[in-house]
């Protein structure tokens, strides 16, 4: 799957820029970030199925070698960044 940030003014896409550029340059990641920055356009919401995918289906192969792991690096990293929740 794609990823993309859907930004809605200019200085959201300075931000999400910036961000991947930090990303990159601290190797976070071992393979490149792929993510693309796009202005938004309309949305129209997946069916309810699709909602919160990641949170109800943890144990599902995608999400549990692909997306756990990505996601625990992640903050990690920047766990000094993260609200609590």
């Amino acid at each position: 799957y794609r990823s993309v940030i859907f930004t809605h003014s200019s200085a959201q896409d300075a931000t999400a820029h910036e961000v991947i550029r930090t990303l990159t340059e601290a190797k976070v990641f071992d393979d490149p970030i792929v993510t693309q920055v796009e202005p938004a356009s309309p949305f129209y919401m997946a069916e309810a199925y699709h909602q919160e995918y990641f949170v109800q289906n943890p144990s599902q192969p995608y999400c549990a070698y692909l997306i756990n792991p990505k996601v625990a690096k992640f903050r990690q990293r920047f766990s000094d960044k993260l609200k609590s929740s």
